[in-house]
C-alpha cells in the first residue's frame, strides 16, 4: 500500500490526486466476485489501483442498481467512487445511459470525472467511427487533449488488446491503456479484467485520473460481457 504522499508541489493539484504526480504508470486489478463467479448474477465492480511497483493507491467502487445490471448489462449507467488508503473519496466517475451502437453518433459513449467529487476536471467522449474503438479526452472546459485508438478485433486468444493515447494530431502514441491477458481459465469463465495504463510522468494529474475514467469505460464498453 502506498504511503501518504506530502503536500503537492503543484498548487493545481486537486486534493487526492497527489498520488498522481510522480507515477507514469497504473495497474487496474478488477477483484473476483464469489458469487458473480458461481451463480453468473452481476454484481458491482470493484478495482484495486496500484502502482507500477504493486502498492495500492486507489480503490474504486461501482455504484449501479440491480434493475440497471439486469436489464441493461454492461451497457448500464453507472458511478464509481474512488477511495485513497485512508478512504477517503477523491475521485468520482459517472457514466450516464447513452447508445452504444456506432451507427447512431448522436447519442455515443461520454464520461465525467470529478475530483473531488462534484467538481469535474475531465470527460471521456467517444468519436464515431464505423469500426475501430475511438475516444477524445477532454479537459474540465470540454477542450480536447488527447485521443485514444483501439484495435478493430477483439478476439483475444492469449494475447493483450491494446488502446494508444495519442496526442491531438495522431502522429504521436505518448501512451497507452492494454487490457493483460489474464489466462484461459479466468479469461473464458469470467469477466475480471486487468489493465496497465501507461502515460508520461510529466501529464497533468487531472488528465492522468481522466485516463483511469477512460479505462473502465472500456471495461464497460469491451470486456464486461459475461463469458459464462
Amino acid at each position: 500500500m502506498a504511503s501518504v504522499p506530502q503536500s503537492p508541489f503543484d498548487i493545481n493539484c486537486p486534493p487526492g490526486l497527489e498520488y498522481l504526480l510522480e507515477v507514469d504508470c497504473l495497474l487496474i486489478h478488477q477483484q473476483l466476485e464469489l458469487v458473480e463467479a458461481l451463480l453468473g448474477f452481476e454484481m458491482n465492480n470493484k478495482y484495486e489501483v496500484k502502482n507500477k511497483i504493486g502498492q495500492q493507491v486507489y480503490f474504486a467502487t461501482e455504484v449501479s442498481n440491480c434493475c440497471c445490471k439486469f436489464f441493461c448489462g454492461p451497457q448500464r449507467p453507472f458511478k464509481i467512487n474512488i477511495v485513497d488508503n485512508l478512504g477517503t473519496e477523491v475521485i468520482r466517475v459517472r457514466r450516464p445511459k447513452r447508445c452504444t451502437s456506432c451507427w447512431c453518433p448522436c447519442c455515443l459513449q461520454k464520461l465525467e470525472v470529478q475530483a473531488p467529487p462534484g467538481e469535474p476536471i475531465g470527460y471521456v467522449a467517444q468519436a464515431w467511427h464505423p469500426c475501430l474503438p475511438k475516444f477524445i479526452i477532454q479537459d474540465k472546459n470540454k477542450n480536447a487533449v488527447l485521443k485514444i485508438r483501439g484495435p478493430c478485433c477483439f478476439t483475444s486468444c492469449s494475447r493483450s488488446v491494446e488502446f494508444k493515447i495519442k496526442n491531438l494530431s495522431g502522429s504521436q502514441t505518448i501512451g497507452k491503456i492494454v487490457k493483460n491477458w489474464t489466462g484461459f481459465l479466468t479469461e473464458v469463465l469470467t469477466d475480471v479484467d486487468n489493465f496497465t495504463i501507461s502515460f508520461p510522468m510529466t501529464l497533468d494529474v487531472k488528465i492522468k485520473a481522466t485516463l483511469l475514467g477512460a479505462c473502465f469505460l472500456i471495461d464497460f464498453m469491451y470486456f464486461e460481457t459475461s463469458r459464462r
